[in-house]
């Protein structure tokens, strides 16, 4: 399979792991009145981008990578950069729009690589989540603007 597809796919994986440690870092340290409400949705979420990072690490593996399996390694690999700051509620939900972007325009470039090589798997695992992505945008978009 395509060295550009593994890559991009091993990249999908790290920026994933990223994004599941900073929706924790969110859900564990959310204040205020829309605690309740931001600390289910972003365990949610986390729940949600556990499966995709497996999703993302298995199709690395179905096409010949490796998935990137340390810290380091995710850290090093990855588009989307660590929150070690505490936001309030409505920072974290812009910086979480911010990253569902980044990982939208991510997940078409690998689907474009994935129709280049063929890999009709990978593109309609890809896909699925391109397209839950860009829902869960417009859903904290109108929570920002409540």
């Amino acid at each position: 399979m395509s060295n550009d597809l593994i890559k991009n796919l091993r990249t999908l994986t790290a920026d994933a792991t990223v994004l599941y440690q900073k929706l924790r870092h969110f859900h564990w340290n959310v204040r205020g009145k829309n605690f309740f409400g931001l600390h289910l949705k972003f365990e949610e979420l986390y729940t949600e981008w556990a499966t995709h990072i497996d999703s993302f690490a298995e199709r690395s593996l179905t096409v010949g990578g490796r998935p990137p399996v340390t810290l380091k390694e995710n850290l090093e690999l990855s588009r989307l950069k660590e929150q070690p700051e505490t936001l309030n509620d409505k920072g974290m939900v812009a910086e979480l729009i911010s990253d569902l972007n980044t990982m939208v325009a991510n997940l078409g470039q690998t689907i474009e690589v994935a129709e280049k090589a063929g890999d009709r798997g990978s593109v309609a695992v890809l896909d699925g989540v391109r397209e839950g992505q860009e829902k869960t945008i417009w859903m904290l978009r109108a929570f920002l603007e409540g």
